[in-house]
């Protein structure tokens, strides 16, 4: 039995605790990046096409914003890769990404030696958050040989 229908009334009650009017698009993206966290923009119009029928490129970027906007989505934005998103939000918590194929994977914050998160000069900034990205070969591209260097 699928969790289609929990999963949307849960995404329902989100989208309007976030003040945001429950669409379809709106649901089927939730519902895109429950079950393929780390997608990018086009990956996610593919499958909520699959799932719709039909969604224009501005509409997937339109709710891909408005969901980013209110902390539902966060992107996240690895050099020489296209943006991603993930639902995956409110937590600390960082991303290994592999120099090859870029493949990416959750890593957890982690517990005593911590990553420099803190400048040693802020330069008048008042720091809100730090971003840590881990870069390396992925299990897939070491198999086949690929060391980390790019």
């Amino acid at each position: 039995m699928s969790d289609e229908p929990v999963g949307n009334q849960a995404s329902a009650q989100l989208l309007k605790a976030m003040g945001l009017r429950v669409t379809g698009p709106r649901l089927a993206v939730l519902s895109v990046l429950r079950d393929r966290p780390h997608a990018t923009a086009e990956e996610v119009l593919r499958q909520v096409r699959e799932r719709l029928g039909t969604l224009s490129h501005q509409g997937a970027y339109d709710v891909l914003s408005s969901l980013e906007e209110v902390g539902l989505v966060r992107r996240i934005e690895p050099r020489g890769h296209p943006s991603r998103y993930e639902t995956r939000v409110g937590d600390n918590h960082h991303h290994v990404i592999c120099v090859h194929c870029g493949a990416i994977a959750d890593v957890d914050c982690a517990v005593g030696v911590m990553p420099c998160l803190e400048p040693s000069s802020p330069a008048g900034f008042t720091i809100e958050e730090a971003e840590v990205q881990f870069w390396g070969a992925c299990p897939d591209c070491q198999g086949n040989g690929a060391s980390a260097e790019p």
